[in-house]
């Protein structure tokens, strides 16, 4: 059997890298942006952890 489950990119279309060069629209870093379609399905999935805790980090203050 095939797994055809494909980690969809978190890309809202809103493309502003922060000083921390963290895009402030999917909380991806500019390096995890450009490397994504070469990254394992694995890989993305790591990758939406990390978007998840930058999120909570850089929103602290809107999870209050």
């Amino acid at each position: 059997m095939v797994d055809n489950t494909a980690v969809k990119s978190p890309c809202i279309s809103v493309c502003v890298l922060n000083e921390e060069d963290i895009c402030e629209g999917c909380y991806r870093s500019a390096e995890e942006i450009t490397d994504w379609s070469e990254l394992t399905e694995q890989q993305k999935s790591d990758v939406l952890l990390h978007v998840s805790e930058r999120f909570k980090r850089l929103n602290k203050h809107l999870l209050l």
